[in-house]
């Protein structure tokens, strides 16, 4: 059980001569260096236009900094594996300092930030947000610089379901692969019998059917497995703990709703309102995540989330003390990321070629030998 204990945080590969042996041989890039910024652009515009009408959203500023006392920076995983960059601005001599932390995501302040706007029911909001999560190791597809569209949306007590769930997935899945389709009318070279394109509709699979599939694999080997049967797929409930007594992959306790009990389309009793959209790459030939998304809890769920965790501790913040008295709307929403989605439909194998960050050197140098060019 170690093997599956180890793999429930901290993402990335972890070992770059692990990384040697997965980073694809005689690869070449379809487009260019100058064409991949203008595909990056024209597959922006497109993604940020077709979520807000899809999803009835407007585009918002977002910050890259926070305060700590606010409590609404996101810790990612419920575990402590993945702690924010910490610093002090001494402000006035110190006379009025500020306590301050980099974004890890902005999960948290979205959902503060739908009442700061006075959005309605239905009413939504989306993010260019940029982020730094300094605990990534660097493979091919983690980098410690990290830009996603991050989007909410208020809804009712109704809304908080499997069905609305599946509704809003299916969504933004219609605008994935018409980003797809879009990209491939202004650059055909992207379009190959080399590189399949994604199917149209997504498969839906609650991580508990995942587990009883694989039982003796790991989160990550149980998602590589179940991607060659469907090539792209949602999986529901992560963050509650399975029947081998673990999560599929740990959440964090405050804002994804992963405990509330729902019930499969062949009604058997299941867990969580929330998922990812993961497919199968073929450029890297290995899983590849899109985006990470949920229902968001409830004072309710809050509480029961934050115990398990052991972190109640956590109530104490302004951002949780707002759930606790229905100051907070309750919502849906997610992340999408950007430079993955890029990476994917661009048909490239390292983040690197779509994104400009920091990269170790052993990183570069073993792209370069793979004809891989990153960025600088």
């Amino acid at each position: 059980m170690e093997d599956k204990k180890a793999d429930l945080a901290g993402p990335g590969i972890g070992d770059y001569d692990e990384l040697k042996k997965i980073l694809p041989q005689n690869y070449s890039s379809l487009l260019t260096p100058k064409e991949t910024q203008k595909a990056i652009f024209a597959l922006k515009k497109y993604i940020e236009e077709s979520l807000c009408k899809e999803l009835n959203l407007m585009m918002v500023t977002v910050p890259l900094i926070v305060d700590v006392e606010s409590g609404v920076n996101d810790y990612l995983d419920r575990d402590g594996s993945r702690t924010p960059i910490h610093f002090h601005i001494s402000n006035d001599y110190d006379k009025h300092p500020i306590d301050a932390q980099a974004v890890q995501a902005a999960t948290k302040w979205k959902r503060v930030a739908l009442r700061q706007f006075c959005c309605e029911v239905g009413e939504g909001i989306c993010t260019d947000m940029r982020a730094v999560r300094k605990d990534y190791f660097l493979d091919h597809d983690h980098s410690c610089d990290v830009d996603q569209w991050d989007w909410e949306k208020v809804i009712t007590r109704e809304m908080r379901n499997l069905d609305y769930l599946k509704e809003t997935v299916r969504k933004i899945w219609k605008v994935i692969v018409g980003a797809g389709k879009h990209i491939q009318e202004l650059f055909p070279q992207l379009k190959t019998d080399k590189y399949p394109d994604l199917p149209e509709e997504l498969t839906f699979l609650h991580a508990e059917d995942i587990l009883d599939m694989y039982p003796d694999l790991p989160r990550k080997q149980r998602e590589t497995e179940v991607l060659q049967r469907f090539l792209a797929i949602f999986i529901i409930g992560i963050g509650w703990p399975l029947n081998d007594g673990y999560p599929h992959e740990m959440r964090a306790a405050d804002y994804d709703d992963w405990v509330t009990e729902t019930v499969s389309e062949d009604g058997r009793s299941m867990h969580g309102l929330n998922g990812d959209i993961l497919v199968w790459n073929p450029v890297t030939r290995r899983r590849h995540e899109l985006t990470s998304m949920g229902i968001r809890v409830t004072k309710e769920t809050l509480k029961k989330q934050l115990e398990m965790a052991g972190q109640l501790d956590f109530l104490e913040f302004p951002y949780h003390q707002g759930i606790l008295n229905d100051e907070i709307p309750l919502s849906i929403g997610g992340g999408i990321g950007q430079s993955r989605t890029f990476m994917y439909l661009l048909r490239t194998a390292h983040l690197g070629e779509v994104s400009v960050t920091v990269w170790p050197q052993i990183l570069k140098d073993m792209c370069a030998k793979r004809n891989i060019h990153v960025l600088e």
